[in-house]
C-alpha cells in the first residue's frame, strides 16, 4: 500500500537508498515530533492498523492492503491493539522495531525485483547501516552509542550542553576561528537529531531537550533561535506529550 506513489519504483542502489531514507524520516516523525497525533490515530477500538512511511517523508496510519499477497511488503499489523496495554515508551519502541524491519524489507524487495547483484546488495546495506535505526532514535540508543564512542573530555555532558542551544560561533581572528570550528566539529560530529536522525552540522541551529537531553534541529521541532532565547526549560515533543500513568 503506497498511495500517491503512482508508478514510482526505485531501480538503482542510490534510488532505493533515497526511498529508504524518506520512509525512515517519515516514521521517525510519527514516533517523535508527531507522536501526539500518531497516538490518537492508533485507536484500539478500530480494526488492524499499520504505520506507513512514504518516500516523500509523509507518514500514515491506515488499514493494511487488501491484495493477497500484497504488491509490496506490509508493516506490522494491529499496532493500535497494544497501545493501551503497555507503557507509552515501550509501545513506541515496539512500533519502532517493527518499522525498522519493514523499512529493510521494502528496500531489499526493490533490490530483488530489479536484480541487484551481490555487490549492489552489500553497498545498499552499507548505506542503510550507516544510519541509526528508527528504534535507536526513538529509544535514545543512538545517543548512547555516541557516548560509548567518546573517549575524550571534549564529549562530556558538561561541555556538550553548556546552554540549551547550539549556534555558529561569533567572528574570531582567523587562527582562533579555525581552532574553534575544529573543536566544535569534534565535539558534536557524532551527535544525531532526535527527530530526523541526521548528523550535527555546525551551520545549523540546534536545541537540546532539558528532560531527555536529546539534541534536535530547530527546524525539526519548529524552534527558532529567537524563540529559544526566551525558553527557560525546553521540552521536546516526545517529553511534552508523555502521559502520567496511574
Amino acid at each position: 500500500m503506497d498511495p500517491g506513489s503512482g508508478a514510482y519504483n526505485p531501480r538503482t542502489v542510490e534510488e532505493v537508498y533515497r526511498d529508504f531514507k524518506g520512509r525512515r524520516t517519515a516514521m521517525i516523525k510519527a514516533l517523535t515530533t508527531d507522536v501526539e497525533e500518531f497516538y490518537n490515530q492508533c485507536d484500539p477500538e478500530k480494526e488492524n492498523l499499520c504505520l506507513y512511511g512514504f518516500p516523500n517523508e509523509r507518514w500514515e496510519v491506515n488499514l493494511p492492503a487488501e491484495e493477497v499477497p500484497p504488491e509490496m511488503p506490509e508493516p506490522a499489523l494491529g499496532i493500535n491493539f497494544a497501545r493501551d496495554g503497555m507503557q507509552d515508551k515501550d509501545w513506541l519502541s515496539l512500533v519502532a522495531v517493527h518499522s525498522d524491519a519493514w523499512l529493510v524489507s521494502v528496500a531489499f524487495y526493490f533490490g530483488a525485483r530489479f536484480g541487484f547483484d551481490k555487490n549492489d546488495r552489500r553497498r545498499l546495506f552499507g548505506m542503510i547501516n550507516d544510519l541509526p535505526t528508527v528504534y535507536e532514535v526513538v529509544s535514545g540508543g543512538a545517543k548512547a552509542r555516541v557516548k560509548e564512542k567518546s573517549s575524550t573530555p571534549n564529549n562530556s555532558t558538561n561541555k556538550s550542553k553548556p546552554n540549551k542551544v547550539a549556534k555558529a560561533p561569533k567572528p574570531q581572528p582567523k587562527e582562533e576561528e579555525e581552532s574553534l570550528d575544529d573543536e566544535e566539529e569534534d565535539e558534536h560530529e557524532n551527535t544525531l537529531c532526535g527527530a530526523c536522525g541526521e548528523n550535527y552540522a555546525s551551520d545549523e541551529f540546534w536545541i537540546c531537550c532539558d528532560i531527555c537531553e536529546k539534541w534536535f534541529h530547530g527546524k525539526c521541532v519548529k524552534i527558532t533561535p529567537a524563540r529559544a532565547e526566551h525558553i527557560k526549560q525546553y521540552k521536546c515533543p516526545s517529553c511534552s506529550n508523555k502521559r502520567a500513568r496511574p
